[in-house]
């Protein structure tokens, strides 16, 4: 990269995949975007003086929950869309984003907007494309259950009907080996990474 003057990471959550001292080395300053920040990820962050936590709403779910909009909002551009920003890292997080809003609906026993997961998905990566700086996506696409027998029992596409374009890396992310949630019962993720989203849509 040619500038490296702020780099942005969506879903820093308690930094486990994130390589913060990389970061901070590598740019001027680095901004930690979360809904929450907790303690140990904040005692991490104090080591490095350019490093700086942004607490923020990353799906723009709040609204539509509590005043009962249609569409999630743009939260991300006001950030991600500033000069000095050259890098925007989504972390882990594409998968996790309509958790909430659709334990939020289920809770209280009612029906949420129609194709309410995957136009949260849509959302975060439309704001991602909309993005001028170098985009890096990492995400989770789909959960695979396994028996012992190694044979699949369940499928569940984690960003429910989205399709991405092929990916520069793809892995298996051991979620629940056997024993951590049932015994014979295993949990795993295929995992993308675009190092740089706007080439992938490109080609």
């Amino acid at each position: 990269m040619a500038r490296r003057r702020t780099a942005i990471v969506l879903g820093s959550g308690l930094l486990d995949d994130i390589p913060l001292a990389a970061l901070a080395d590598a740019f001027e300053h680095v901004r930690l975007v979360d809904a929450v920040h907790l303690w140990p990820a904040r005692v991490v962050a104090s080591r490095f003086r350019n490093v700086e936590h942004l607490s923020l709403d990353i799906g723009g779910t709040a609204r539509m929950l509590l005043e009962g909009t249609s569409e999630p909002e743009d939260t991300l551009t006001a950030i991600c869309g500033r000069a000095d920003v050259d890098l925007v890292i989504s972390a882990n997080l594409l998968s996790q984003l309509p958790i909430l809003p659709l334990d939020w609906y289920d809770s209280r026993g009612r029906p949420g907007p129609p194709d309410l997961a995957r136009s949260i998905v849509a959302a975060h990566v439309d704001a991602l494309t909309r993005t001028q700086a170098r985009v890096c996506l990492v995400t989770d696409v789909v959960e695979r259950e396994l028996g012992r027998a190694g044979c699949e029992t369940d499928r569940l596409d984690l960003l429910h009907g989205l399709k991405l374009p092929p990916s520069d890396r793809v892995w298996d992310w051991d979620l629940a080996p056997f024993g951590e949630t049932e015994p014979g019962r295993r949990l795993v993720h295929r995992v993308q990474a675009y190092p740089d989203w706007h080439r992938a849509l490109r080609i």
